[in-house]
């Protein structure tokens, strides 16, 4: 088995079919959108292949350490990630092709008119070593 990460952008993918930003969408339309997230890691869970999934809240900062005996730094002239992320779900399968099958299902969460997002998700493979240095 392989851990994957499907994150969820906000934006710097291409865009969707169905690129209507959720704050346009009605509450019938974000409670739906939400079931079928839940649905599909209800579903990943009975196989076995969930292993968490979280939507982020807008809010939120770049922290840095800053030295010893100095308070953390917050903010930057940095892309914040709550302007990028909306979300992100960590699947545990057979391999890249079961990981790209099921980012391909979760693409298809239903947006506004009901309609699927076709959004672009992006899959990331654990590391599961150190990467080898080359001189």
């Amino acid at each position: 088995m392989a851990k994957y990460l499907l994150l969820k952008h906000y934006r710097g993918a291409p865009k969707g079919v169905n690129d209507v930003p959720m704050e346009s969408w009605t509450p019938q339309e974000i409670t739906d959108h939400i079931q079928y997230m839940n649905d599909f890691a209800a579903r990943l869970e009975d196989t076995g292949e969930f292993v968490d999934g979280q939507a982020l809240a807008p809010e939120g900062a770049w922290v840095r350490y800053d030295g010893e005996g100095r308070p953390p730094v917050t903010d930057g002239p940095f892309a914040e990630t709550k302007d990028l992320i909306a979300g992100w779900m960590i699947i545990d399968v057979e391999g890249w092709e079961r990981a790209v099958e099921l980012a391909g299902e979760l693409s298809a969460a239903p947006g506004a008119g009901g309609k699927p997002i076709h959004e672009w998700l992006e899959v990331r493979p654990f590391l599961t070593h150190a990467p080898t240095v080359t001189d």
